[in-house]
């Protein structure tokens, strides 16, 4: 008979996610201590975070984390930022030695602006120059990978349990206004550093529990769109869907949602003329970008976090409020160890996108 613990569940892979509604910077070891109560549920081939405010200092630059697999890569990589961006700072990403994290690459960052006349030459927007620089990068420097490029933010990676690489990382040091974190149960893919989660592009960054099925007909349709998927995980994909649709197409976070976790056919002829309209336009318009198997997602990006679960709620997560505070987890005791008594507990349904956005104006902030 098997005891608690000797056995591991298919439905493996931990989240958690924290944001402050006002913007009150909170310090990287919570989340360290949020994501360490699930430690059973990864299997120490992946860990990672991502933080929102971190950088205030150069909170106009965009910052880029990239791994180097040798100093070669690193020269290459560092010869395409001189000749592309205006290099604010750079340094190594501090880190220290545990027993734990083995065989970590070059770990360095660049705090960059693109120069204008590389801007004006592409005719591009600052944030798909960056985009394309970093797939550029990500494609055609061998052992470079850009693991993170947004403002203000940063993702921080290994192959290990997350409270190692959260030590590794010394994320004691930082402190934002959100974070999010995995513990990785890899099931179709190597454990690999680039391979860990959150996957970013910008300031969007994911963190992922589950199985895509519909891999292959989102990276093709994806792919159409200038993005390649070259990381050998189905995570990856997600991140560039929600680049496309809601930074270069301009859908809300919930329409995007809509796309992703639309409802079966047969929900959609239920619903109201209006409700049924808009989302027979998103099914028609986006039907590539459904992503089906089962799911639950937190999305960090500048400003807010957005939770979603896979349409059947294949995937556990719990959102908890506790004052200015917002917690998402795959399990409540992630939520509790922060806050163990608060003013709201529930479990969201399948399909059904969360969304806590910061105060800005001073007023009531939002939590949909």
């Amino acid at each position: 008979m098997y005891q608690e613990g000797e056995i591991r569940i298919p439905s493996g892979c931990a989240i958690s996610g924290l944001i402050s509604k006002s913007g009150k910077r909170v310090n990287g070891s919570e989340i360290v201590k949020s994501i360490a109560t699930m430690h059973d549920r990864s299997n120490g081939l992946g860990g990672g975070f991502a933080g929102y405010g971190i950088y205030p200092q150069y909170a106009d630059a965009y910052a880029f984390h990239i791994f180097y697999d040798n100093p070669e890569a690193k020269t290459y990589c560092e010869d395409f930022l001189n000749r592309h961006f205006d290099m604010i700072n750079l340094s190594k990403i501090p880190t220290r030695t545990h027993p734990n994290i083995v065989d970590e690459p070059l770990i360095w960052r660049y705090f960059l602006v693109p120069l204008h006349t590389k801007l004006e030459s592409s005719q591009l927007q600052p944030d798909e120059f960056v985009v394309r620089c970093t797939i550029k990068i990500n494609t055609h420097i061998d052992g470079a990978y850009v693991f993170s490029s947004g403002k203000n933010m940063g993702v921080f990676k290994a192959v290990g349990f997350p409270e190692d690489v959260g030590e590794f990382y010394r994320l004691e040091e930082y402190d934002g206004y959100s974070w999010t974190a995995h513990g990785r149960y890899p099931t179709n893919t190597p454990g690999w550093w680039g391979g860990a989660h959150p996957f970013a592009m910008l300031d969007y960054s994911i963190v992922h529990n589950g199985e895509i099925s519909s891999y292959d007909a989102n990276r093709r349709h994806i792919e159409m769109h200038g993005y390649q998927c070259t990381l050998q995980t189905d995570t990856e994909v997600i991140t560039y869907i929600v680049d496309y649709l809601h930074r270069r197409l301009g859908l809300t976070l919930q329409e995007t949602a809509k796309v992703i976790a639309a409802p079966f056919w047969q929900t959609i002829e239920s619903m109201n003329e209006e409700e049924r309209a808009e989302y027979e336009y998103l099914r028609s318009a986006f039907g590539s970008l459904l992503v089906t198997g089962p799911f639950s997602i937190i999305l960090g990006y500048s400003g807010g976090l957005m939770a979603l679960n896979d349409r059947l709620k294949l995937r556990s997560m719990v959102v908890g409020e506790k004052d200015d505070m917002v917690y998402i987890a795959s399990e409540e005791c992630a939520v509790r160890i922060l806050s163990p008594e608060l003013d709201r507990l529930w479990y969201p349904k399948g399909g059904e996108a969360v969304i806590v956005e910061l105060d800005q104006k001073g007023g009531e902030s939002s939590c949909q």
